[in-house]
């Protein structure tokens, strides 16, 4: 074999193992190893002996731009970010490297490219650091680089890449891009940016644009501006010289987003200070005054709902800057003629923006109420008056509120939906401002409106607005606020405002309203609007003749009959979600205001069952409201034929009264966890009322505020329950059984197991402060406890005796039955047998014939012995039979009895002696 042809075998080399550089090392490690070009310029720019030559640097750059004009690769991002910062340096001095700076920042438009799908993650750290060092470059007082800045940043958001990439690259994802441009903190440095704009307000309306696109996209964009304090910065110059008129605009749009995106509170806060108010306040009157286009009025309805967003801080200065009491002018323009100079020549076109204004500034008139300080500018401008002004009724359906100038005037609509938020702002600004809805009239004016919205004429309503839902084609928005406002006022207790509504016939003609309504709506076709204005007028009612016996009077037997209606509302129907639980329990509350204290009345509800009524709502009413109805039966109890009615209701499975009251005694010491036994027995004398909640605040007493045990008197049912009792009396009562006899032994004695228990606490409390009472004290303290513990010790024997007591009546009881049913099996043992006798002689003649002579044998035996005198002539005997019934089918016998004939005849009988019916038997 040809040596030459032999091939040696070589073992193959082991691959060398190159160290891996760390995360924290890649920075370092990449610039000399990855990308020895870029290595060379950055020597090139800094190093000591070629950092003076400007044309070859120029040249350079240029050469490496025109390599990179499809995009930046992103291994390349870090050495490149460092060139960027060198070439922003040089050009402060020498402003050739700006021509370099504005085509790289082109190239920054472009995606990044990546060699591996795992670049992204790899570089993100490079990526982070170059996008901060490109916003940076704002600090080149070039506005060439500074425009280029902004539309590379805004070319992020257009995710466009070119269409010729080199070999081997593909563009970086956009959702990439956005969420580093996030992290990477160029929000921020643009807003700080906006400081050195002054002079460039075309790169400053660039810059906004920016912001405007930065904030309307991200979330972590608007907090990193609003940590710059971005919201403030954009305020204050938003009213700087722009030849464009779009500075004001995109200010607005990006306190916008802050507002909608950002923390809204912080936001509010940055455009609170006195600086930020004055700006906000001439931005304002300069669209007021001098806009006429409608994108002039849409702006300034948008700095309008700002201020309404600052007014919600209570600290914001908008009252000391005069812009709230500007505002106010406008509020209640043109309702009002003002001699101002602001409003003078103040012309309204009552457009769609105009009406937005006016409802704008009705909601910043709610949002300002919340500062008491507002209220003295409220009355100085008449704000009652104009609001009492449009919340009149128009005097017929063609009736327009005017406008002002001209003919021009708010359209039908337009006029609704300010009557209707021009009421529900009374509702809220009224209780605020008494004096002054009492010196315009407002109960008069309140009252005319409702009378118009009962009356029968027709009337269109639009229902286009927030307010007006659900009253299309009617009155019923109307009503709605007009009873709220109603309901607002009567609810301060003010007894002027109180008293000129009853001399006006308020109280009747709130009956009248409540009445027609519930008549002319059918129950299937009731919706919450009409559910809510009758619990709102039960409500102004029970304010009304709360604390008036002759109020009361007037509230009379169309009340009653008003309040027997809506108690027999259907169960049903309280959780049906429309209302009708808010209207039960407006009802009970005017029962109790309106009813309750008047004999006349009480009597009168009385005979109409209402206490039957307000017992079958106990029985299947929630918890919550229990201690309404409760607390009403409690003081109808004061009335003595009260106690009668309640003795008689029966409820569902003949449960009574008393019974029911014991029910939820139980039920009401379950829900707060006393310790009781499974049989309902006290399991601890030395706390026999006492309730989880006190347990846990036993070791707390603070200074100036109730006890535990004596906050548990108004916190729970169980007072309410001992207090009927009290007027019903514990002794023959009916209807109760073994449990009720046990809970009620507790309920006799409640007031003394709570009188205990406040000791106990005075005991505790004395040894919590380390108070060492003197020996009688101590000694009466103890008693006390003693006395109490004992109390408790009886009760619970004498439960134990109940129980025992009836154990044995169910002992006694038992055997009872038991004896009755051995005396039923008894006896169907007997007619078993006596059936068998039957059937055995009916179907075998042997045994009937056998039966039979024994029968006769008996008869023989029983028959007299002694023989008649023989002088004496007996008639002859015929024999009638005697039927013996006996149960269950069995034998009809007929047993022969001698008797006389009536008709005998003399002599021998020709054939014997007859017998009739010897021997039947009847199944």
């Amino acid at each position: 074999m040809d040596s030459s042809k032999v091939l040696q075998r070589r073992k193959p080399e082991a691959p060398s193992m190159r160290p891996v550089p760390s995360t924290k090392d890649r920075k370092a490690y990449r610039i000399p190893t990855v990308c020895q070009e870029l290595n060379k310029v950055i020597i090139l720019l800094e190093g000591p002996l070629t950092a003076t030559l400007k044309e070859r640097h120029l040249f350079t750059l240029k050469k490496l731009l025109k390599r990179s004009q499809n995009g930046f690769i992103l291994k390349e991002l870090s050495a490149i970010g460092r060139i960027l910062n060198i070439c922003a340096e040089r050009a402060k001095v020498h402003p050739e490297y700006v021509s370099v700076l504005c085509d790289a920042l082109k190239i920054c438009s472009l995606p990044f490219l990546k060699e591996r799908a795992s670049d992204e993650i790899t570089y993100v750290y490079d990526v982070k650091e170059f996008l901060s060092v490109m916003g940076c470059l704002m600090r080149v007082p070039s506005a060439e680089v500074r425009h280029e800045l902004c539309s590379s940043l805004k070319s992020f958001y257009s995710h466009v890449a070119p269409r010729h990439l080199l070999d081997g690259f593909q563009p970086s994802n956009p959702g990439y891009r956005l969420q580093v441009l996030e992290q990477s903190g160029v929000a921020e440095t643009m807003v700080l940016s906006m400081a050195t704009l002054e002079d460039q307000p075309a790169v400053r309306l660039k810059v906004l644009q920016t912001l405007q696109m930065l904030t309307s996209t991200s979330d972590a964009n608007c907090a990193l501006i609003v940590r710059a304090r971005g919201a403030e910065t954009v305020c204050l110059h938003m009213n700087q010289p722009d030849p464009s008129g779009q500075a004001l605009f995109r200010s607005s749009e990006v306190l916008w987003n802050l507002l909608e995106r950002g923390c809204r509170e912080a936001v509010t806060r940055q455009l609170s200070s006195m600086e930020c108010i004055v700006a906000l306040k001439e931005a304002f009157f300069h669209q007021l005054l001098h806009g006429s286009r409608q994108y002039d009025l849409q702006l300034r309805n948008d700095l309008l709902v700002i201020t309404t967003l600052i007014a919600e801080n209570p600290k914001s200065p908008l009252i000391e800057s005069l812009f709230a009491k500007q505002l106010v002018l406008f509020v209640t323009f043109p309702e009002l003629k003002s001699h101002n100079p602001l409003v003078r020549n103040l012309k309204l076109s009552y457009n769609s923006e105009d009406f937005e204004m006016k409802t704008l500034l009705l909601n910043w008139l709610v949002c300002m109420s919340k500062d008491l300080s507002a209220l003295q500018l409220f009355r100085e401008g008449r704000v009652m008056l104009a609001l009492l002004t449009l919340s009149k009724a128009p005097r017929n359906h063609g009736d327009r509120q005017s406008g002002g100038s001209g003919g021009r005037h708010w359209s039908s609509g337009q006029q609704e939906a300010l009557q209707l938020q021009a009421l529900a702002t009374l509702a809220l600004v009224g209780p605020l401002l008494v004096e002054d809805y009492t010196s315009c009239q407002g109960n008069t004016c309140l009252l005319l409106l409702l009378e118009w919205c009962a009356g029968q004429d027709t009337y269109f309503g639009q229902g286009h607005s927030f307010h007006g839902t659900g009253g299309r084609g009617s009155k019923k928005a109307q009503m709605r606020y007009c009873v709220r406002a109603l309901r607002s006022m009567t609810a301060l207790g003010d007894e002027l405002i109180h008293q000129d509504l009853c001399d006006q016939g308020a109280i009747g003609q709130l009956l009248g309203v409540l009445m027609q309504m519930e008549d002319g709506t059918p129950e299937e076709e009731q919706d919450p609007i009409s559910l809510e204005i009758k619990s709102d007028i039960q409500l102004v009612l029970s304010a009304l003749c709360e604390t008036d016996l002759h109020r009361k009077e007037l509230f009379g037997t169309e009340g009653v009959e008003m309040a027997v209606h809506f108690l027999k509302v259907s169960p049903e129907k309280f959780h049906s979600g429309l209302g009708h639980n808010r209207l039960i329990l407006s009802t009970v509350d005017c029962v109790w205001s309106c009813i309750v204290g008047c004999y006349t009345t009480e009597d009168y509800f009385l005979a109409r069952e209402g206490i039957f009524l307000l017992f079958d709502l106990l029985s299947w009413s929630p918890r919550c409201m229990r201690g309404v109805v409760l607390a009403t039966l409690l003081d109808l109890c004061d009335n003595p034929k009260t106690l009668s009615h309640v003795m008689t209701w029966t409820g569902a499975g003949g449960q009574t009264a008393p019974a029911l009251l014991l029910h939820l005694w139980r039920e009401e010491e379950a829900e707060l966890g006393v310790g009781r036994d499974q049989h309902g027995r006290i399991s601890d004398p030395a706390r026999p009322l006492l309730s989880c909640y006190q347990a846990v605040s036993d070791m707390s007493f603070t200074v100036g505020q109730p006890s535990a045990a004596v906050l548990d008197v108004s916190e729970n049912l169980r007072a309410k329950v001992f207090s009927v009792f009290c007027k019903l009396g514990v002794h023959n009562l009916h209807g109760l059984s073994t449990a009720d006899h046990v809970t009620l032994s507790i309920v006799k004695r409640y007031l003394d197991f709570k009188v205990g228990e406040v000791w106990g606490e005075v005991i505790q409390e004395l040894a919590l402060d380390g108070v060492q009472p003197v020996r009688t004290d101590a000694a009466a303290l103890e008693a006390m406890r003693r006395i109490a513990e004992d109390t408790a010790s009886r009760v619970a024997e004498e439960q134990t005796a109940i129980l025992e007591r009836q154990e044995k009546d169910d002992l006694t009881q038992e055997e009872l039955v038991y004896t009755e049913i051995k005396s039923r099996q008894k006896q169907k043992e007997l007619n078993a047998q006596l059936w068998d006798q039957y059937v055995s002689r009916t179907s075998d003649y042997k045994i009937l014939q056998e039966v039979r002579s024994q029968r006769e044998k008996t008869m023989e035996l029983s028959r007299s012995k002694s023989k008649p005198d023989s002088d004496v002539i007996h008639p002859s005997e015929n024999f009638l039979g005697r039927v013996l019934n006996l149960e269950n089918g069995s034998e009809l016998t007929l047993e022969r009895v001698p008797f006389r004939g009536v008709a005998q005849q003399e002599g021998p009988a020709a054939g014997g002696e007859p017998e009739y019916l010897s021997a039947v038997s009847v199944q």
